[in-house]
């Protein structure tokens, strides 16, 4: 009997675990938002992207050139990022993957950021960085999040996991360069201290001020920059 009952809850755990696509976990989001529409004319998008007639693509919609001139660095970051995403290289559709060069001038930085749909890898090379991710927050409210970084030369790598906050600061004397490669076609980017500080409209000072413990005079001087960003 106790054979017995051991096939019948395997039996249904290979049920629920086999169990048709309509029973499945939904699919990561390739784009911020998607509202809900009840409307039959709207347009059908697959992974945020309406697909190009097969008979008219052509060999250029799976190419993109660029990617070895330099960025302009003149931000107040001192970075640039130029990425290859599907709105760039349309032939990234369903492929789960993209591109980007960074270049670094002299103490530039790419600032906190995350990306919400994707893992990174980057790769240096040129100069010297130091790049590292945080970990989410732990269980225990007195412990700290974990920083792991690491100083990376020309031909080092490091790996970011999915959306977690990281960065990369040039530590050299000279200009830096690095290539990262991303496991989605949008992988979407969200710039920590440009979003806080630069929203529109505004996130409310009072808020900001009991966040970060800072004086206000302090937050509304952060909110009145320009906020450009470097991608």
């Amino acid at each position: 009997m106790e054979i017995s009952a051991f096939h019948f809850v395997l039996s249904m755990a290979i049920l629920v675990v086999g169990s048709s696509p309509a029973d499945a976990y939904d699919p990561d989001p390739l784009q911020d938002f998607c509202v809900a529409v009840n409307d039959s004319k709207a347009a059908v998008f697959v992974n945020g992207k309406i697909c190009k007639d097969p008979k008219t693509v052509t060999s250029d919609d799976f190419f993109i050139s660029g990617l070895n001139k330099p960025g302009n660095t003149s931000n107040p970051f001192g970075s640039r990022v130029t990425h290859a995403f599907v709105d760039d290289l349309p032939g990234l559709n369903t492929l789960g993957i993209s591109i980007v060069r960074i270049d670094f001038a002299p103490n530039g930085v790419n600032p906190p950021h995350e990306h919400p749909r994707a893992s990174e890898i980057l790769v240096v090379l040129k100069g010297k960085l130091y790049a590292g991710f945080i970990t989410t927050n732990p269980p225990n409210p007195n412990h700290k999040n974990k920083l792991f970084a690491k100083i990376l030369k020309p031909g080092d790598a490091f790996v970011f996991p999915k959306g977690l906050i990281h960065f990369q600061y040039n530590v050299g004397k000279t200009s830096a360069v690095a290539i990262a490669s991303l496991n989605s076609q949008n992988p979407g980017i969200m710039t920590i201290p440009k979003a806080v500080f630069g929203s529109e409209p505004p996130v409310r000072a009072d808020v900001l001020v009991k966040s970060f413990q800072v004086r206000e005079k302090l937050v509304e001087y952060l909110q009145s920059l320009p906020w450009t960003g470097n991608n």
